[in-house]
């Protein structure tokens, strides 16, 4: 059984193994990837968000830079900390919208 992802353009629930949107054609950003979990992220932003690890693990390498760097003013500690409860009080289909 396939995995199902929502379209980056027009917000339709495709298969995540699908290459193309059938509704639009817009092409499919995780087809052949494995879909983010809502879960991890917010673990990882919880426990090891200081560290930038949530955004390396969603793909936002930039910005995983820049808590890396930062560390030592414990600023993303905090900010991962938000960030870990807007990832738990997101609904699963805007955060796979978001981050898929």
């Amino acid at each position: 059984m396939t995995g199902l992802c929502f379209c980056p353009a027009c917000g339709k629930q495709i298969s995540q193994e699908a290459p193309f949107c059938p509704a639009c054609g817009h092409p499919n950003p995780s087809a052949g990837r494995y879909a983010k979990n809502k879960l991890v992220a917010a673990l990882l932003a919880l426990f090891l968000g200081g560290l930038g690890v949530h955004k390396f693990y969603l793909g936002k390498i930039g910005q995983g830079i820049l808590y890396l760097v930062f560390c030592w003013t414990f600023i993303p500690w905090f900010i991962a900390f938000i960030e870990a409860i807007i990832y738990f009080a997101t609904s699963d289909e805007n955060f796979a919208r978001k981050y898929s």
